[in-house]
């Protein structure tokens, strides 16, 4: 498991339409809100993925890329999206390699049939700027959603029109 300040380690995994991303292409355009669950369709993976979408408007708003990943097929994370309208993308790990690295760990030790619920932010230069730790509380990781948007630069405001004279 990754600790704040450590740089993410590179991956490749294929998305709910089977195409590859990496993580230099997503934080390319600048930080990543990167969170690892047990399974899709289970009550609090399902929270938590519903919080995230819930929240997804404003950290897109902020350039806030959101990815969610575990050990489920493509086929199981494209009808979870669909099931839920969940307007970001879901990573398939099914042999646990990524997860290993980033969830799948306890007190240090290796969980090899377990994904820990562990959500990241992460920076554009792959840093670890934040982690949640919470197994079996979705609305403990709603801190991450904040902190991106607290991280982000809010978008400036338009000029005023000088008053006429």
């Amino acid at each position: 498991m990754l600790k704040v300040g450590e740089v993410a380690p590179l991956f490749t995994l294929p998305d709910s339409a089977g195409q590859l991303r990496s993580l230099p292409e997503l934080i390319k355009n600048g930080p990543l809100v990167l969170f690892f669950y047990p399974a899709d369709f289970t009550p609090v993976c399902t929270a938590e993925a519903c919080m995230f979408r819930d929240r997804h408007a404003d950290l897109a708003r902020a350039g806030v890329t959101v990815v969610g990943v575990s050990p489920q097929s493509i086929d199981s994370h494209r009808d979870f999206r669909a099931r839920h309208s969940l307007p970001y993308e879901l990573l398939a790990d099914p042999a646990r390699s990524v997860i290993r690295i980033y969830a799948g760990t306890w007190l240090g030790l290796p969980m090899p049939f377990a994904a820990r619920r562990v959500t990241y932010l992460i920076d554009d230069q792959r840093v670890t700027r934040d982690r949640v730790l919470a197994d079996f509380s979705a609305a403990a990781h709603e801190r991450i959603a904040a902190a991106a948007l607290a991280r982000s630069p809010s978008p400036s405001p338009s000029p005023s029109p000088s008053p006429q004279r």
